[in-house]
């Protein structure tokens, strides 16, 4: 039931712009739509191009970054529910490129959807890269989201660097850790698989165009030319540009991020989930059974979340809440419902690093009739003696390029800096650590097994091995 009261709109709109304001977004758009599919807020911050003013509607693209993964999941889910595959199969069945060579078990299907193959996080392998290695202009062979010589040499190189990984988080199944290249692997089922082509023809056929998204694509080239996409705003060393280059840091396998869509769009496919596989149209894309399978805690990841298969669940007020974001360059996004309250949340901006999580948060408490700014919240400390801080402290590295340091401060306390910066941290149980961040708080917790000891550290999503 939408309770927004003008008080509270008032606030949750002051927070988008004291966060736009803050972290530099150029523009951002949000929604509400309730199950039958009534929006019930909508409104557009800023602009899709900040030089000229160009507003923002619900029909302008933005990336959608990780959320693809969510299009990913519900891809197998269906391919599934053909008998096609099944989650349990291991992953060499359908990709001959990853032998497993050196895990101690299969790893599956499942295992993927939920990052759970036990690799550690690596660089990206980019679109761009990949293809000038073989030469392929697009002017040439068309959008390289739809060529499959591209997608082939991807998976190559994607499944032989997994295969070649030997210092591993743990055992399939064991732990969660954030992994691109296992969604971009899944992507790979998906092409050879399906009935179509390639990844992005399947995904039109079988989700996009039977829920009428019709503004919504994997390719690059076509949202450059759209008159009402957003450009993509970036800042690297204080330096602030804008670009229409989509292809910029995309992974070359299509499966962990290529999406774009609109806010109309998005409305319709979280509309989708709130009613458990069928479309507004009333098109069934997937069976209740599978929407729950998606929809299942899989991985803790978190103090109070939990990934489940290309989404994430957490309880907020209450009520428990699915979600997922993203985040490329000129990419910020969100997207979440909760079942209990009949309501979704989008959340898209053409701004890299701007919390769009905290906007969609705020948005759902705002329809819950609850004040959208949540106060900081006061951490009990756990105090961690000298000796166990002394054991923690080190470089913590992970393949993605982001690190942190772990110290004993002069006051005995625990000290942390990320990529060169000093974060205010407090220790809240045994292993865990909470970062205090202006919007929204991080964690650290420390791993450790009785062969390896302190052997990593998890940061948010990711597993960082201590160097």
């Amino acid at each position: 039931m939408n309770r927004i009261t003008e008080e509270n709109k008032h606030k949750f709109e002051a927070l988008v712009e004291e966060i736009m304001t803050t972290q530099r977004a150029a523009g951002l758009a949000v929604a509400i739509v309730d199950k039958a599919g009534q929006v019930q807020y909508e409104k557009y911050f800023g602009y899709r191009d900040e030089e000229q003013k160009l507003p923002i509607d619900n029909q302008t693209i933005f990336g959608l970054a990780s959320i693809t993964k969510s299009f990913t999941s519900l891809a197998i889910l269906q391919l599934a529910e053909k008998g096609v595959l099944r989650l349990s199969d291991p992953v060499s069945k359908y990709v001959p490129s990853y032998t497993n060579k050196n895990q101690k078990a299969p790893v599956k299907i499942w295992h993927l959807l939920c990052h759970s193959g036990g690799f550690f996080p690596l660089s990206r392998i980019l679109v761009e890269e990949v293809a000038k290695d073989m030469g392929l202009q697009e002017s040439e062979k068309g959008d390289l989201a739809y060529v499959n010589a591209l997608a082939e040499e991807g998976i190559k190189r994607v499944a032989s660097r997994l295969d070649d990984q030997t210092d591993l988080i743990g055992l399939p199944g064991e732990l969660m850790s954030y992994c691109n290249d296992g969604f971009g692997v899944l992507s790979d089922i998906v092409k050879n698989y399906g009935d179509q082509p390639t990844f992005a023809d399947y995904l039109m056929k079988h989700i996009i165009a039977p829920l009428g998204m019709e503004r919504s694509f994997c390719d690059f080239i076509k949202p450059a030319k759209d008159e009402n996409a957003s450009l993509l705003y970036t800042t690297e060393d204080g330096v602030r540009r804008a670009t229409r280059d989509y292809h910029d840091n995309a992974f070359v396998l299509n499966g962990g991020g290529a999406m774009k869509s609109t806010i109309s769009d998005m409305l319709k496919y979280i509309c989708m989930y709130l009613n458990e596989g069928k479309g507004l149209n009333e098109t069934r894309v997937a069976s209740q059974y599978s929407i729950r399978e998606m929809c299942k805690p899989r991985q803790y990841y978190r103090p109070g979340g939990w990934y489940c298969y290309g989404l994430c669940r957490k309880s907020m007020e209450g009520a428990e809440v699915l979600e997922h974001g993203g985040s490329l360059p000129g990419v910020s996004s969100n997207m979440s419902w909760s079942y209990d309250n009949e309501v979704g949340i989008i959340v898209l901006c053409n701004t890299m690093d701007v919390s769009a999580g905290v906007i969609a948060d705020g948005a759902m408490r705002m329809y819950l009739g609850k004040d959208p700014v949540l106060p900081q919240v006061k951490y009990q400390e756990y105090e961690w003696c000298e000796s166990f801080i002394r054991s923690v402290s080190g470089d913590y590295v992970m393949g993605e390029g982001e690190s942190f340091t772990l110290s004993l401060s002069e006051e005995g306390k625990l000290a942390m800096t990320m990529n060169g910066n000093k974060k205010e941290v407090c220790t809240v149980s045994p292993h865990i650590a909470m970062i205090k961040g202006r919007y929204s708080d991080g964690f650290v917790q420390i791993l450790y097994d009785e062969k390896r000891g302190i052997w990593g550290a998890r940061c948010g999503s990711r597993i960082y091995p201590k160097i």
